[in-house]
């Protein structure tokens, strides 16, 4: 079975599993389907709001989706969860993501 049809039937089975959400995701992100594994994301994020991973992930999606401001949203809730979690590496690539959108206007609302 193809690895993209298990994590759906996975994620089907198990809706309200932020791992499941996360894994359909991250295997439809591998595969450049940037709008389908957003909304993966967003549905993970939902039960585990401090998942500082999938937050970066979630970024990752908006600027490939040509949307910087949601991008930087998503990597500055990122940089404060990696500070929150002590999470050296991955604060370090949030705070080089967040110097190269500077000058993005912030999102609104």
């Amino acid at each position: 079975m193809d690895p993209l049809e298990r994590q759906r039937q996975l994620a089907a089975q198990y809706p309200d599993n932020e791992l499941a959400r996360f894994s359909l995701g991250r295997a439809l992100f591998d595969r450049g389907e940037m709008a389908a594994a957003k909304l993966e994301f967003q549905a993970a994020l939902k039960r585990k709001p401090d998942w500082m991973a999938v937050q970066i992930l979630l970024g990752k999606c908006d600027l490939q989706l040509g949307d910087p401001a949601a991008a930087r949203a998503a990597f500055e809730r990122a940089r404060d969860l990696a500070l929150a979690q002590h999470h050296e590496g991955p604060l370090a690539e949030m705070e080089s993501l967040l110097a190269d959108l500077q000058d993005v206007p912030p999102s609104v609302g």
